[in-house]
């Protein structure tokens, strides 16, 4: 079933946690894909322990920070050990050290990434093709190439072109 083979992290983190407990929300889709308590329970301590949120376990999760949120949400998904991930605008309101530790956890995963991101520096990061969509049309990175740029200008940060 192709539901089972494709994890989707939400943008908003609060519209995927809904257990009381990280170790439930965690554990949640294991169970729910047939584990027994005792493999979801596993599945879900080596994931939190790969995001480095192993004592996070017993933390309610509506006490977490926005960032811990997010990464929590990436654990309820990894945790159903999915073929493809999907993310939507995953660094929105994300502070820095938090966007620096989920490039480094997505660059990780030996898994194919879908990213639905206006933040072109992480997905630089983190991706090797680019597609935008524009007037309802899909236009492959062969008309755009992914690029590290650093310069100032003397205004501020201006639009501008490149050749």
């Amino acid at each position: 079933m192709v539901r089972q083979r494709i994890g989707m992290l939400f943008q908003d983190a609060d519209d995927q946690l809904f257990c009381p407990t990280v170790i439930e929300d965690v554990a949640f889709g294991p169970l729910n894909l047939g584990k027994s308590r005792e493999q979801a329970l596993e599945i879900s301590l080596k994931t939190l322990e790969f995001l480095g949120l192993k004592d996070f376990q017993d933390r309610i999760t509506f006490k977490l920070s926005g960032g811990e949120k997010k990464l929590v949400s990436l654990a309820t998904v990894l945790a159903m050990e999915p073929e493809i991930l999907l993310l939507d605008e995953p660094t929105g309101g994300l502070d820095n050290a938090i966007k620096e530790k989920l490039k480094n956890i997505l660059s990780a995963l030996d898994i194919s990434i879908m990213v639905i991101s206006h933040e072109m520096d992480f997905l630089y990061r983190i991706t090797d093709s680019l597609y935008t969509i524009k007037n309802k049309t899909v236009t492959s990175n062969g008309e755009f190439r992914l690029h590290k740029h650093v310069h100032t200008h003397k205004l501020g940060g201006q639009p501008h072109k490149h050749d």
